[in-house]
């Protein structure tokens, strides 16, 4: 069974505001830090440390 990874990331980050209850600025800081981390001069050695 093949699920997009946008499906699978969308069900996690629910189930985990759902349960855990994070405040919604620590999800915004934590999703725009990632997008401009994903952007940056940092991303090849942050895609060498997370393989």
């Amino acid at each position: 069974m093949d699920v997009p990874l946008w499906l699978a990331l969308l069900v996690v980050g629910v189930l985990g505001v759902k349960l855990i209850r994070p405040p919604w600025w620590l999800i915004a800081v934590l999703l725009l830090g990632g997008y401009l981390l994903a952007d940056s001069l940092l991303a090849p050695v942050v895609d060498t440390a997370v393989k």
